[in-house]
């Protein structure tokens, strides 16, 4: 019927009373049509719920597809928006005016809520980036430098047009110098913040007279107030515990304790009156927290002490000073008050022969110390069995040594950096390989079996070998390249049993089968799959999924029949959501980062919430809700 029409001028007046869609849908596939209105399709471009109409060169409106209301119109090029233009919500109001660049906001622009405006500034990459404003019921509340939508660098904060604070910014928080300001204009603190909350500086009062410095935690609570000079703690000082109970008050000098002063442990009782010097005890009386009647005598420094910790009171350490700091022999203990290490100690550090203890009362280790690490000679044990002599360095494992388990030697050669280097392995008293190690593996040298004959050898990490514990079971046949597993292999554990066989690739196990304990199977292939993992001593440890070769997505850890965590994995760390259990059930829920807490989270103890706030790196940064 619509073909029938010839009078272009009827035609041009049915069009008239048409909206955009119902013109679009006579005209979509009605090519007479098209040509008797000079309109073409490629003026016209759909996509999803929206589409657009090209008016002229460069120009174009989009409109939303399901009830034809507009939601842009400006430039275009190559199909996206490019130049300036305007977008609108679906009521009506103008959202964004300005420039585009590749579809995205880029340039100058003003964002509106409801038609009033909330932002102009700059942008980029469809963020805000660079200077801008935000305004609050047309009044500016900010003003100052964004990156990736977020306040990063200076800035100000105004509430009624009155500006309160001025100074840096990181990730959308006072971060770094700045200054804030009354209702009239005064300054009223000036110094440091961190994470939003002030943390170095100076407050005044209406007057603009010091009232003393005062320093926060991160979670904004009190930890020092005093006098300053050049910046540095000069003068009187009192320092507090989170509960704003006193922990010291005194004379500064340079940021240190200098001239008189008394500390407190947290039960309130003093433990030290006297003098300081360079922030160290010098002259005075150190008192036991709980008997104030057992006490110790300090001059110039020098006199044997005990140390208690502040917080409950358990003796730290015993032993001489001598130049306020420990010389001499003396006695650590932790946070339970058992012994932890017995030796000589050289200006406050451990220098000269000493031993560690386990909290069980087993020795760790014995041997030479220097600038407080393990340097020279020592011996290490495990369950009070010799499992290392040789030399150290800085704290590791370094030149000449030998291993034990079980009494007998397993390893005897070079280390370097904590890490085997070059030496013999021995199983059950047999040489099992000699040669160069990489990174604690077999790399350069030769395999034997019971009779001392070779059965392998890596060149440069490559070759066939077989792997054995120190009680000489398999657990590793197959081989290697660059001195991992590699290529076609088999895993087994304590018992003997085969929890692996197939191919890997850089140590990854790959293609092939692993096996539980209930010879279940659960495949492999390309590094993916939904497995379920069993460690060397048949312990079951995870369940979840695998890409990669490694844990990807959602995963369950165990020690045994025990659910440890449950939540998300990448690259076989946890990455995302997750949960943490212990004994008594859940005690974390929350957010994960390269394996760590980052992010928002909850701790929990005896199913009572007794945390809830911000992570970062695994140490709260920021809090709601904190048992005390």
């Amino acid at each position: 019927m619509l073909n029938s029409i010839n009078s272009l001028y009827f035609i041009k007046i049915l069009f008239t009373y048409l909206n955009e869609k119902e013109k679009l849908r006579i005209i979509k596939y009605n090519k007479s049509f098209q040509k008797k209105l000079d309109i073409s399709l490629i003026n016209y471009k759909f996509f999803g719920e929206k589409y657009i109409i090209y008016e002229s060169k460069g120009k174009g409106k989009e409109y939303n597809r399901n009830d034809n209301a507009l939601i842009f119109e400006g430039e275009y090029k190559n199909g996206e928006r490019n130049g300036k233009g305007e977008e609108y919500d679906n009521d009506g109001f103008l959202i964004f005016k300005g420039e585009y660049k590749n579809g995205k906001r880029n340039g100058k622009g003003k964002a509106f809520s409801n038609g009033i405006l909330k932002f102009e500034g700059e942008y980029e990459n469809g963020k805000i980036n660079g200077k801008g404003k935000n305004y609050i019921e047309g009044m500016l509340s900010f003003e100052g430098e964004y990156k990736n939508g977020n306040r990063n660098g200076k800035g100000r904060e105004y509430i009624d047009n009155i500006l309160i604070y001025e100074g840096e910014y990181l990730n959308d928080q006072r971060n770094g110098k700045g200054k804030e300001y009354d209702n009239n204009g005064n300054l009223k603190y000036e110094g440091e913040y961190l994470n939003g909350y002030k943390w170095i500086g100076t407050e005044f009062d209406e007057n603009n007279n010091i009232i003393f410095g005062k320093e926060y935690n991160q979670y904004n609570i009190l930890k020092f107030e005093g006098e300053y000079k050049n910046g540095k703690r000069n003068g009187k000082g009192k320092v507090y515990y989170k509960e704003n109970k006193i922990k010291f008050e005194g004379e500064y000098k340079n940021g240190k304790r200098n001239g008189k002063g008394k500390e407190y442990a947290r039960n309130g009782n003093l433990i030290f009156n006297g003098e300081y010097l360079d922030g160290l005890m010098w002259n005075g009386i150190i008192y036991e927290p709980n008997n104030i009647n057992n006490l110790y005598k300090l001059k110039d420094g020098k006199g044997f002490i005990k140390e208690y910790n502040r917080l409950n009171f358990k003796l730290i350490f015993e032993g001489y000073y001598l130049n306020g700091k420990r010389n001499g022999e003396g006695k650590e203990y932790d946070y339970e008050g058992r012994l932890k290490f017995e030796g000589e100690y050289l200006n406050g550090e451990r220098n000269g022969k000493g031993k560690e203890y386990h909290f069980t009362g087993g020795i760790l280790y014995e041997g030479e110390y220097k600038n407080g690490k393990r340097n020279g000679k020592g011996r290490e044990y495990l369950d009070n069995k010799l499992i290392y002599e040789g030399e150290y360095f800085n704290g590791k494992k370094n030149g000449i040594g030998k291993e034990y388990y079980e009494n007998k030697i397993i390893f005897e050669g070079e280390y370097l950096y904590g890490k085997r280097k070059k030496g013999k392995r021995f199983i059950e008293n047999q040489l099992e390989y000699e040669g160069e190690f990489l990174f604690e593996r077999k790399y350069n040298g030769k395999g034997y079996d019971k009779n001392n004959k070779i059965i392998y050898e890596l060149i440069n990490g490559n070759g066939k070998v077989k792997e054995y514990s120190y009680d000489n079971k398999l657990i590793f046949e197959g081989e290697y390249k660059n001195g991992d597993m590699d290529k076609k292999g088999k895993e087994y554990n304590i018992n003997g049993r085969l929890i692996f066989d197939g191919e890997y690739l850089n140590r990854r196990k790959w293609n092939g089968k692993i096996y539980d304990n209930n010879n279940s199977i659960y495949e492999l292939k390309n590094g993916k799959g939904y497995i379920k993992e069993y460690n060397y001593f048949d312990i079951f440890i995870f369940e979840g999924e695998y890409l990669n070769g490694y844990r990807n997505g959602k995963g369950k850890e165990y020690w045994g029949p025990n659910l440890i965590f449950e939540g998300e994995f990448k690259n076989g760390i946890k990455n995302g959501k997750g949960k943490e259990y212990g004994r008594d059930g859940l005690f974390f829920e929350g957010e994960y980062s390269n394996g760590i807490r980052n992010g928002k989270g909850r701790e929990y103890e005896n199913h009572e919430l007794i945390f809830e706030g911000e992570y970062l790196d695994g140490i709260k940064i920021g809090k709601l809700k904190e048992k005390i």
